[in-house]
């Protein structure tokens, strides 16, 4: 991890310490301010930016493989689930057996899904912390050689406006891409797997038709909204207990530039 470290010590990279709890409790430590060693030759200086480079890309392809055998399972087990209620209300006729083996499957089904759902959660704030980390090493090799900085398409800054530019190069980051991604697509497919649990639920029980319907549209939407909430308040949580150790320029803030080097282009 990035963010932690799997001892409990300072993480060289952000800054913050494992003990501190998860993203929302970590404590922002003060960076320390260490010249550089001139005794330490430049080429050797970048190779151990380097290395710690390639640490955190592999880091960062072992995370994102993970979460996508994660999410992979769970779309499958959604549609033997599916199947598997089909061919039991075809064996039971859909007698009084069915709701039970119906409702059973979705609660499991929807565990695993909210399971899911977190990590795919923490995965996400996972892969920012790893954009942060190596949006600061490109500041240090932009340190080394001043030149290179009109070569890089990722950004230079460890802060909110360098993360969006790193995600999206070639304009501003907006809404689609947060619809778009896995995580909002499990929380939708969690949402309507609780909709059926609920309408099972209170079809099981006998309350009138358009009562079940209700109750399980609120509780579907109350879900997503309610997923949506925490994944916002845990990235904005993030930002609050970082500290950058190479800020945006203001002229390198804006969302639709692109930062190489100290002016940014469209």
């Amino acid at each position: 991890m990035v963010l932690v470290s799997s001892i409990g010590g300072p993480s060289p990279v952000l800054g913050v310490r494992a003990d501190a709890g998860h993203y929302g409790c970590m404590r922002a430590e003060e960076p320390a301010a260490h010249e550089p060693n001139p005794e330490v030759p430049v080429a050797v200086r970048a190779q151990l930016l380097a290395t710690e480079h390639w640490s955190l890309l592999a880091s960062r392809s072992t995370t994102q493989g993970e979460v996508l055998t994660r999410i992979s399972m769970f779309l499958y087990l959604v549609s033997a689930g599916l199947v598997s209620l089909a061919l039991a209300g075809q064996a039971t006729d859909f007698d009084e057996g069915f709701p039970g083996i119906a409702l059973t499957l979705l609660g499991i089904i929807l565990l695993v899904g909210v399971l899911t759902e977190v990590r795919v959660i923490n995965v996400s704030l996972e892969d920012l912390a790893y954009v942060l980390a190596m949006n600061r090493l490109r500041g240090a090799y932009v340190e080394i050689d001043p030149g290179v900085s009109e070569y890089l398409m990722a950004s230079r800054f460890d802060d909110l406006p360098g993360s969006q530019t790193t995600y999206y190069f070639l304009g501003a980051r907006n809404w689609s891409q947060v619809l778009g991604s896995s995580m909002v697509f499990i929380m939708a497919v969690n949402s309507a797997l609780l909709g059926l649990l609920l309408a099972g639920i209170t079809l099981a029980v006998g309350l009138p038709t358009w009562l079940c319907v209700t109750i399980a549209v609120i509780g579907g939407l109350g879900f997503l909204l309610g997923s949506l909430r925490l994944g916002y308040t845990r990235y904005y949580d993030l930002w609050r207990h970082h500290t950058p150790r190479f800020p945006s320029p203001p002229a390198a803030g804006r969302p639709a530039s692109r930062d190489s080097g100290d002016t940014p282009t469209a």
